[in-house]
């Protein structure tokens, strides 16, 4: 299959509360070939609700699909809320982008809204993805303000992006990176935009050169 038959992936890697949904919004928008909306949110709410666990103990459903556990901040000072899945909360994120994949090679553009919470999932998408064009993007935002949008919508944890922070971007790498707190869902997808005419993704093929668990954090 030539690279003419397969659509492109813009991937919006970042932390809950990072603004990727809003700003997958915009680019739909704004772009001029439709691209479709793949986000780790809509697997998330496809699972059973006796997947979905509060602190479930292990050999429990809710260990084994997507469980929501209280941990200690770095500084250990208070708790923060930690998103872990277990082994069928893997799978369906395996079948996710299985799947994403698939809609690229028949020809379809989309936007992939996902959170990289372990290495494995990078590598995963990595292997996954070979052979497709893939623009990766970085969001980052301010504690204090994805904080800030936690404490203002409901059903969200706090906590829980100061629990991603670091795992979520460990592989430094990106085709751009894109603040969020400083930058409105407009100039950020205007750079988005801009470095897709600036020509092909390197991103993917530079992480693939190197076992992504060596990488520093």
């Amino acid at each position: 299959m030539s690279d003419s038959d397969t659509g492109q992936a813009i991937f919006l890697n970042g932390t809950s509360s990072a603004g990727k949904t809003t700003l997958a919004k915009v680019l739909q928008r704004r772009l001029k070939e439709p691209h479709l909306y793949v986000s780790l949110d809509q697997y998330r709410d496809s699972l059973p609700d006796k997947y979905r666990g509060l602190n479930s103990p292990p050999g429990t459903l809710g260990y084994d699909g997507l469980n929501v556990v209280p941990i200690d901040s770095e500084d250990g000072k208070k708790k923060i809320t930690s998103i872990e899945f277990g082994a069928y909360g893997k799978k369906v994120l395996h079948g996710m982008r299985l799947s994403a994949a698939e809609l690229m090679r028949s020809g379809l553009n989309i936007i992939i809204d996902d959170i990289l919470l372990e290495p494995a999932f990078l590598e995963d998408y990595l292997e996954i993805f070979s052979d497709l064009k893939v623009y990766f993007i970085g969001l980052f935002c301010a504690l204090e303000v994805v904080e800030k949008r936690e404490a203002s919508r409901i059903g969200r944890f706090p906590g829980t992006a100061e629990s991603q922070l670091e795992a979520c971007h460990a592989h430094e790498v990106y085709d751009l990176s894109v603040d969020t707190s400083n930058l409105s869902p407009e100039e950020c997808a205007t750079r988005i935009i801009g470095r897709l005419g600036e020509g092909e993704p390197e991103a993917f093929q530079k992480l693939s050169a190197y076992p992504i668990v060596a990488m520093p954090r």
